[in-house]
């Protein structure tokens, strides 16, 4: 060959490498090629519908990002048909133990013995009346039973993926039953478009390799857990890991769980990573890294708070690498955090503007209304922080999420547990009051996290679940006044009736008075401060005395509201705080329709906030994809709320700067949810339910405060109850208490006029 030619090829191959290179350099993703990190959907969107079914692959393509990969696991039946299903045995996810009760059969697994039904004992024929059913029972099962087995020439000719991963659990024991999963793949692959083959066995890649063609699929080795034992070497996967050169003989990539990248220690945090990450190693062998166990219910580490977007960016965006790929069962929530909220940065443009407000400080992650959760709430990017004041016996007003100390510290291990009386103007239920004790006893009380949902067995950082210490009033304005990231504080003001009346304590004059004593004057500081109440005569002696705004909260679930309420409620009130079941109606946890109730307020010129949104999947509907900022977006977009009152700040303060926001054309991952879509895949008609009650002005209207009563120095709290007339109720619950006096006036009538009586 010429030397010029060689000179001129030898430019060439330079040119094209500085080019991959700077377009490496150029990519903001620390990938192997430079992409974006794939998304890959296992048994398409099998964190609602049943794994591998019709509707989760047909989802899964309509809600995630372009080029996404659509997983099937395949197995083999008796008569070598493939088919898309996630486990060698048939009952674990589906009817097949009720369509065929007697063939349940054992046979050896990777050396150990066992029990089901097998594919292998099954034609294609018999599989026609076996349905799917959700393998993980957390997950709703109003799909069980409806989708068939699918084949894989069935998926992608039907589905049509744009990336098609099959995924091949057990070829040798599928070699021990005479049937051949590599003879399966050639005959399939001359139909069907494979673009990834992953299996955790070895000896499969050596079959395999070169029968595929030279632009056939991808190998990638699936890791299992470290300590299991690799079939075809006996060799464990912990052994393995340690050379990467010899997976580069036979794969471009290793699949790996989350737990070989971040590890969790015993308590489900993340342990410290080491210097230099598995991907890190992988990438210099030239291996990709493709990352499994991504699922939006199971498995967070609380380092996350419950937000599975997070652990996603941990994973793709954490600044000293990318995986290549996600293995989830939630396509949707992978692809929004690749494509919306990756490389955002702490600047990042706005997209929509609304008010994100605490609940007790970021009481999701530390103590509500301590000076850690307070700290947490400015630092994740809430605007509002919040105080619900209580009074100590000594008249000292400060902040808990509770009147209830017993709820809200660990009083009950201290000897003011033998405090605890029954005050039924509050609650039924015996407790530790705070106007039982001084603010010098109070202020030395441990705090405890609040976790709603201890019955799922889900608890909130606990390793920090008393951390922190309770704060007044005063210091919590002081805390927002000094800070120059938030714009106002929201101050809750209920009880008012109780305290003025039983226990001679004026929460009104106690909540001026601090205002003024901190510097916030008359509503003309920089900060804003709202007063909430859910009694409208407490807003209405706020009034009187002050310009701040008030915010009337609704705390019964409506699906109406009539303009005469909207009325009185603007002669008091600035704006309105709802339950998220006011804007969307719920049948069996899903979404019936969007109520009028925001759109009504608004075009009164009343703003409306939502409580409660918190991250736990099991706080929200399905349609929401146990995704908190699913939630968020449908109720921003979808339902136009103007604030979100929130356990957990930081997600509600990241949306907002998501750059999907911002595009002409918003992608259907961040699309807001529509009202009864799912229902309508559940019910072809879904049943009746009772509608929430319609909000009127006999509703809001409330008797003026009574006047402050002198405290007798020997009362208890509680033990006027029984001797003197309750306080009239608010107009929330006055509607349930005249229909008991009614029924009781009726059973009264039909006694009097009774044989017996006369």
């Amino acid at each position: 060959m010429p030397t010029s030619t060689v000179l001129l090829c030898c430019v060439v191959l330079i040119q094209l490498f500085a080019g991959q290179t700077d377009a490496r350099s150029s990519s903001p993703w620390q990938t192997l090629s430079g992409d974006a990190p794939l998304v890959i959907a296992r048994g398409g969107f099998s964190g609602l519908f049943p794994d591998s079914s019709l509707n989760a692959y047909s989802f899964a393509v309509q809600t995630s990002v372009p080029g996404s990969a659509l997983w099937c696991d395949v197995q083999l039946t008796k008569d070598g048909a493939g088919i898309c299903f996630p486990d060698l045995k048939l009952n674990k996810a589906s009817t097949v133990e009720y369509v065929y009760p007697n063939r349940q059969k054992s046979y050896p697994v990777n050396g150990v013995s066992t029990q089901g039904w097998f594919t292998i004992d099954f034609s294609l024929s018999d599989l026609s009346n076996v349905y799917l059913l959700r393998g993980i029972l957390s997950r709703t099962e109003k799909f069980d039973g409806i989708y068939p087995i699918l084949t894989v020439e069935y998926v992608t000719t039907q589905i049509k993926p744009e990336s098609f991963w099959l995924n091949v659990q057990h070829d040798a024991f599928y070699e021990q039953q005479n049937l051949s999963m590599s003879n399966f793949l050639i005959s399939a692959s001359r139909i069907v478009s494979i673009n990834y083959i992953s299996s955790p066995e070895v000896n499969f890649f050596t079959k395999i390799a070169g029968r595929l063609g030279r632009n056939g699929p991808i190998f990638v080795f699936q890791f299992l857990r470290k300590e299991d034992i690799e079939p075809t070497t006996n060799r464990t996967y912990g052994s393995i890991l340690s050379n990467l050169t010899f997976v580069k003989t036979f794969a471009s990539g290793i699949l790996v769980p989350k737990s070989y990248i971040l590890p969790l220690d015993d308590k489900q945090y993340l342990v410290p990573p080491p210097p230099k990450s598995l991907v890190q190693d992988a990438h210099e062998a030239g291996l990709q890294v493709y990352v499994s166990g991504f699922a939006n219910d199971i498995d967070i580490a609380h380092d996350y708070s419950s937000d599975p977007v997070s652990e996603y960016l941990s994973f793709v965006d954490n600044g000293n690498f990318s995986v290549d790929g996600v293995l989830s069962d939630f396509p949707l929530t992978a692809s929004s955090s690749i494509d919306c909220f990756s490389h955002l940065g702490e600047n990042a443009i706005k997209q929509v503007e609304f008010l994100v407000i605490s609940k007790n400080g970021a009481s999701g992650d530390y103590p509500g209304c301590t000076d850690l959760a307070y700290d947490k709430a400015i630092k994740d990017g809430a605007d509002v922080i919040d105080c619900s004041v209580q009074m100590s016996s000594d008249g000292i007003p400060f902040c808990s999420r509770s009147i209830d100390l017993s709820n809200s510290t660990m009083i009950s291990q201290t000897p003011f547990a033998q405090r605890s009386t029954l005050v039924p103007e509050i609650s039924s239920n015996g407790g530790i009051y705070t106007f039982s004790l001084t603010w010098a006893e109070i202020r030395n009380l441990t705090p405890a996290i609040g976790n709603p949902y201890r019955s799922y067995t889900m608890f909130r950082n606990p390793n920090k679940k008393n951390s922190g210490k309770l704060i007044l009033l005063s210091e919590f304005l002081n805390l927002a006044n000094n800070s120059t990231l938030l714009s106002g504080v929201l101050i809750s003001v209920e009880n008012a009736v109780y305290l003025r009346e039983k226990q001679g304590l004026d929460v009104v004059k106690a909540v001026l008075d601090t205002l003024t004593e901190t510097g916030y004057g008359n509503g003309t500081t920089k900060t804003k401060v709202m007063i909430q109440s859910t009694n409208s005569s407490v807003l209405v002696e706020f009034k009187k005395q002050s310009k701040y705004e008030a915010v009337y909260k609704v705390d019964e679930k409506i699906s109406d509201i009539s303009d005469s309420a909207i009325e009185d409620i603007k002669k008091f009130a600035n704006t309105v705080v709802i339950g998220k079941e006011s804007v969307f109606s719920l049948l069996d946890s899903f979404i019936t329709r969007q109520t009028n109730v925001v759109e009504k307020l608004q075009k009164s010129k009343l703003p409306v906030y939502v409580e409660l949104f918190q991250n736990e999947f099991v706080s929200q509907p399905y349609d929401f994809f146990s995704d908190p900022t699913v939630e968020i977006n449908s109720y921003i977009l979808g339902a136009g709320i103007n604030g979100t009152i929130t356990e957990f700040p930081f997600t509600a303060a990241r949306y907002r700067r998501n750059r999907c926001l911002g595009e002409k054309q918003t992608p259907l991952y961040m699309a807001p949810v529509q009202p009864g879509f799912l229902l309508h895949a559940v019910y072809a008609k879904p049943p009746a339910q009772a509608p929430n009650p319609d909000f009127t002005d006999d509703d809001v209207i409330e008797p003026p405060l009574p006047p402050v009563t002198a405290k007798s120095p020997t009362s208890a709290p509680g033990d006027s109850f029984t001797n003197a007339q309750a306080p009239r109720p608010s107009g929330q619950t006055r509607l349930t208490l005249s229909l008991r006096f009614s029924v009781f006036a009726s059973l009264l009538l039909l006694w009097i006029s009774s044989p017996l009586c006369s």
